[in-house]
């Protein structure tokens, strides 16, 4: 019996980009879902809550597949960064990083609705920034896109002019954890076999 087909319900090109160099064969699928931040859940509860909604929405149109769906979140204890509006906030999430050590916690939802199963998970790496200048931030914000960025950064485009350490995953940084994502899946093998 074949596989279920695996969809990803993300945009990101990042997130396709880390399925692919894992070797999984995979469709995209998005939905317009509006992220939700409610200030009673903690990061890794937002990250779940918005990886789940956004697979759950792929997910009835799609009940045969397994619906992957993922949201990454930067956090700096309580405090929440999102992808910045405009230029001037990704300079100052940049300003509030750098010195530091913060979160990047991606929540992933994996559902396939026909067999009644889903699994929901968080994963945490501790990403510390060098102490950058504001001459050192305005040029790296000119080299990259911020404004699709939670955090207003990427690890993978040029992040070793602005990242000291990591401590984790560092495919959770670019948007994916795939060390754990990798053993969901074969959990989820047995759905094909019913």
């Amino acid at each position: 019996m074949p596989l279920s087909p695996l969809i990803l319900a993300s945009a990101s090109p990042r997130r396709a980009e880390l399925l692919r160099e894992a070797g999984l064969e995979f469709q995209i699928v998005t939905k317009g879902v509006a992220e939700a931040h409610p200030e009673h859940l903690a990061p890794s509860e937002i990250s779940q809550l918005n990886a789940y909604r956004k697979a759950r929405a792929v997910a009835k149109g799609h009940p045969d597949a397994l619906v992957l769906g993922a949201d990454t979140i930067v956090c700096l204890g309580a405090k929440v960064f999102g992808k910045p509006a405009d230029l001037a906030e990704a300079v100052r999430t940049l300003s509030s990083l750098q010195g530091r050590t913060h979160e990047v916690i991606t929540g992933v939802c994996l559902i396939h609705l026909r067999a009644h199963r889903q699994r929901l998970f968080a994963v945490r790496t501790a990403v510390t920034f060098r102490r950058l200048h504001a001459g050192q931030i305005r040029r790296y914000l000119g080299k990259i896109n911020p404004l699709d960025k939670a955090g207003a950064y990427a690890i993978q485009e040029e992040g070793d002019e602005i990242v000291k350490a990591i401590s984790g995953s560092y495919s959770n940084v670019v948007g994916l954890p795939l060390e754990q994502l990798k053993e969901e899946l074969v959990g989820f093998r047995g759905l094909d076999r019913k």
